[in-house]
């Protein structure tokens, strides 16, 4: 399938309707070869058409999302030049003294083997991304991973000295980095759930962010697993593990619709797979979702995307469109 030639007909589709739009109706008609004004219409009652086909900036607002996981992913493993010239050479901020091309030092294999698997999982679902938008794809955003989590340990915990929030940083160990991926991969589950419905081509381009879904649900469950292995381990905030992981889950649900689950039960259960009263996954609108990468309400900068997300000017009427949905 050449998704670069389907997009690009989709975005030649829209000028043209746009350009037939200064014309008179009765000329489009005529210029399409269709019935001429008061010839009776051959389906009375046909199904409203999208006015809009947003294909293109939700993909494009995904390639954000994508662009900021794959960073995050390929810093912690010492990979970070695999990204740093995809999509143009924006400022990808680390915290002081970590460089990102180095791997964190992981106290078990197997987790610095997962790692590596997602970051790979992660580039590549940029570079496809950036396959199928072709020339209408964003690119890479000025994006923080370091203050960033700092402002957000804060914001998740505003009861704790600011001065232990303050040395929130996800590549510093193993368990940060932990807690840094649960900030992300909830997310990219309910950002894909939740666009889904406003995809206009069922057939080939939801199909293929279902599959994106899919992976970023077995990153998700990856991570929640790992950090319920260790939810009674105390971390440097005071609390144990699982109480982290309530704040980050809080604090994400407070700006995100309430749509948040922690890693364990009021019963003291598991809860690996956070789903709503049907067990169904939680899905968020892109506006939700932008509050939380903001981490603030209705904002259009900050938090990890201190200079907004990367957009084409083409598309930037179609992102206010989608984060209005």
């Amino acid at each position: 399938m050449d998704y670069q030639k389907l997009f690009k007909n989709k975005l030649d589709r829209r000028r043209l309707l746009g350009n037939l739009g200064m014309m008179g109706a009765g000329a489009v008609i005529t210029a399409c070869g269709g019935a001429a004004v008061g010839q009776p219409n051959p389906n009375p009652n046909p199904e409203p058409e999208p006015t809009t086909d947003l294909d293109p900036a939700i993909l494009n607002f995904a390639l954000n999302l994508e662009y900021l996981e794959a960073a995050f992913y390929l810093a912690a493993v010492g990979r970070i030049d695999e990204i740093n010239t995809v999509g143009g050479d924006a400022e990808i901020i680390l915290p002081e003294g970590f460089d990102g091309s180095t791997s964190i030092e992981f106290t078990t294999p197997e987790i610095a083997s997962y790692a590596d698997e997602i970051a790979s999982d992660e580039l590549a679902h940029v570079n496809f991304l950036r396959t199928a938008l072709g020339a209408s794809a964003a690119d890479r955003p000025v994006l923080d991973l370091g203050p960033a989590f700092v402002a957000a340990a804060t914001a998740a915990f505003p009861d704790v000295d600011p001065a232990l929030t303050a040395q929130f940083n996800p590549f510093a160990n193993e368990l940060f980095f932990l807690h840094g991926a649960f900030i992300f991969e909830d997310v990219g589950v309910t950002a894909y759930s939740g666009a889904a419905p406003a995809i206009t081509d069922k057939t080939t381009v939801l199909a293929k962010a279902a599959g994106i879904l899919a992976v970023e649900s077995y990153h998700a469950g990856e991570i929640r697993t790992l950090l319920y292995a260790q939810r009674e381990t105390q971390t440097p905030f005071g609390v144990p593990v699982a109480d982290v992981v309530a704040g980050i889950s809080a604090l994400r649900a407070s700006v995100g619709g309430g749509k948040d689950e922690g890693i364990v039960n009021e019963d003291g259960s598991a809860n690996i797979v956070p789903t709503d009263d049907d067990g169904i996954a939680f899905a968020r609108t892109p506006r939700e979702v932008a509050n939380i990468v903001f981490l603030a309400a209705d904002a259009t900068t900050g938090g990890f995307f201190p200079e907004g997300l990367a957009f084409p000017a083409d598309l930037v009427d179609d992102l206010n469109t989608l984060l209005g949905l």
